[in-house]
Parts: structure tokens; sequence; C-alpha cells
């Protein structure tokens, strides 16, 4: 039997040590060590999901009804609008219910003898009552819809965002937490770049042409929203749109080729607004849009990026699409970089964007003609 001295013996000790750590360093980079959770699911340790994973490259806002998923996906932004007001009326033990019952018990806007005038009141009253209660539940920004009705006044829109924000200021919400949603009409638009002076926060939405997004940025709009899934659902049963049609020849979708587009305008050229990308139908839609400012996903799509497990090292297969970078590099047409006004934004606005425009306003003008109606209805509140 062959003996090795002790130093001999402590210098293969060592050896041997440092072997393990090695083979134990290169396993760990490839045997995904699990745990198990009451379900059954595996969990990485060290891993995160695929929404913390795109989280880091563009603010994720949830889709979402405000009333049951907040616990599961806590919002960092809110919007309440019309459609939201019907939702809380309709839902009698939701947490917003008291705010519109108290706008409906408001003395001002009772003693109004002109019925227009009165639900109008009541409507403002509601709005901000509501908004001012998910600025106290949200990070960021509330979002205040403005009535579509007026979509083609712009001092009608600067009155009733002006009525909005003194509303604001009387429930002590600050300026800056506040955004006010504005169709993009031209007249929006002028609306938007007005207040912008002012320093009143605009959020410029139906935007569904590239005319309307370098409008608004010129314009100034502190957001401007692009309805990605909207344009590939009308793509898919209409022609003849040139922006359209020239997106499918290059082989892409026309609403992603529509936020990048306007991203990389609005970053090239140094414009302050920053680009919420709307109706993303499914995760490939998201990940095609990681880098632009705000995403607004659908609960489903959420779910799955949340129960989707990522390990650090494939973090790093999600790719940054959109950022100063692709701005930087991306080119313009010299018809795409003039001084955007009512003639020139009315001849590049397309069958598309005239027609998804159009349908828009329709359905928040049906919306809030509801409130008004359900209004009329109920008040006054019982017990108040």
């Amino acid at each position: 039997m062959l003996f090795f001295s002790s130093s001999i013996t402590l210098h293969f000790l060592k050896f041997v040590l440092l072997l393990l750590m090695l083979v134990s360093l290169s396993i760990s980079r490839f045997i995904k060590l699990r745990i198990f959770t009451d379900f059954g699911l595996p969990i990485f340790i060290g891993a995160s999901t695929e929404l913390d994973a795109v989280s880091s490259f563009s603010e994720i806002v949830p889709d979402t009804v405000v009333f049951d998923d907040f616990q599961k996906f806590p919002p960092t932004a809110a919007t309440v609008s019309s459609s939201l007001l019907l939702g809380i009326c309709s839902l009698p033990d939701t947490i917003f219910r008291s705010a519109v019952d108290t706008a409906l018990a408001d003395s001002g806007c009772s003693g109004l003898e002109n019925d227009a005038l009165r639900l109008s009141c009541f409507a403002n009253k509601a709005l901000v009552n509501v908004g001012g209660d998910l600025s106290k539940m949200v990070p960021g920004r509330v979002s205040t819809e403005v009535d579509a009705r007026l979509a083609y006044d712009t001092h009608g829109i600067i009155r009733k965002v002006h009525d909005l924000l003194k509303l604001y200021n009387e429930i002590d919400v600050p300026h800056e937490r506040l955004l006010f949603k504005i169709p993009s009409t031209w007249q929006g638009i002028e609306a938007s770049r007005l207040l912008e002076s002012e320093g009143i926060q605009t959020h410029l939405t139906f935007v569904y042409s590239f005319a309307q997004a370098a409008a608004a940025a010129q314009a100034g709009a502190s957001v401007i929203q692009i309805f990605v899934g909207r344009l590939r659902d009308w793509s898919r049963n209409h022609s003849d749109d040139p922006e359209i049609e020239a997106a499918l020849k290059r082989g892409e979708d026309p609403g992603l080729a529509l936020a990048t587009k306007a991203y990389n305008y609005i970053h090239k050229y140094g414009y302050k607004s920053k680009l919420m990308a709307a109706a993303v139908r499914n995760k490939q839609d998201l990940f095609s849009l990681l880098g632009v400012d705000y995403i607004i996903a659908p609960l489903k799509v959420l779910q799955s990026l949340k129960e989707s497990i990522t390990t650090p090292d494939e973090k790093y297969s999600f790719v940054r699409r959109l950022s100063s970078h692709s701005a930087v590099a991306y080119s313009f047409s010299e018809e795409e970089l003039i001084k955007w006004d009512q003639l020139s934004l009315a001849s590049a606005m397309g069958p598309a964007s005239v027609e998804l425009l159009a349908a828009g306003l329709d359905g928040y003008v049906n919306q809030a003609k509801r409130v008004d109606e359900l209004f009329a209805k109920i008040w006054p509140p019982p017990n108040v």
C-alpha cells in the first residue's frame, strides 16, 4: 500500500476540493434546482418570471376593470372613464360606489335647473371622485376621459379639462398625478397643444396613423396611445390603406409597425411624448414592443407571463426592440417630417385611421350617453 506524506495529502485534498467546486459551478449552469409549491408547480431557485423580465424594458399596465384584480396585478396607473362609471354602477358593493353616490348628492349639481348641465355636473363629479380614489391606490398617473362628444370642439375640450382640473384641485390631487384623455382628432390635438402649454398633461388616444402620432408629438402630448391589435384586425378584412399596405409588403404587422415608427420618431427628434401601446393581443405582440414606454396588456397575457419561469441566463433572450439606438437608425421621408396641420393631417389619414377613429368616438359617445341616462334614473341616490 502506498502512503502519502502529510504535505502531499494536503495538496491532494486542496486539488480535489477545487475540482469539486468547478464541477459544482458547471452543473449549476445547466441543472435547475427545483422546489414545489402547494400546487405542484416547479419554481427554480434564483429564477424570476417572464413578467419580471419584460417589466425591466417597459412599464406594463394591466388592461382591466379595477374591481377584482388589484391584488393579482397591482396597476401602476389607471384610467377613469364613462365605461368605468357604468361598471361601478353595475356593482353596488364595489369600493368606488360611494364616490359615485357622493357625486349624485352634490348640492351644487342638484341645484342646476337645466337637465343637461346637471347631468354633466354629476358626471364630472363622479369621474373626479373615482379618479381621486384611484390616485390613492396607484403610484403613477390617473388619466381622466374627456367627453368624446367634444372631440371636434377644441375650446369645448379645454373648458371641460379646466372644469375637471378645478374639481381635482378641490380634493387635493396634484396636477402632476393627472392626465386628461382626449381623442386624436385635429381639434383634440390642438387642444392638447394649448393645454400642454399651460402645464396640463394630456393623453391622446385613438391614434391609428403615423400622421396622428407625429402631429400629437409635435403638439407636446404627454402620452400618445396606439391600438396595435385594432389595426391588425382592420387589415384582415379591408385593403386600400397605403400605410397598412406598405407595412404588409415589408412583411410587418401594421399595428406593430406603426408603434415602432411612432416610437422612433418621438425619440429620434427629441419630443417629450411617451408612447403607449394598447390592444396587445398576445405575448408575441408584447415581446415585439419591448422598450416602448407603456404596454397595456390583457389579464390573460399577464397571467401567462406570471406563470412562465425564466432563469437569470434566459432573461438575456428578451431583446429590447425599441431604444435610442433604434430611433437613430430609423429613416423618415421628407413628407413625414413636415410640420403637421389640419389639412396635411386630413390628407394623410387613410381609410383605417378614419374608420377606426370614428368607431372609437362612437363607442365613447354611446357610453357617455348611457351614463347620463343612468344618472337621470338613479338620482337622487338612496340614503344620502
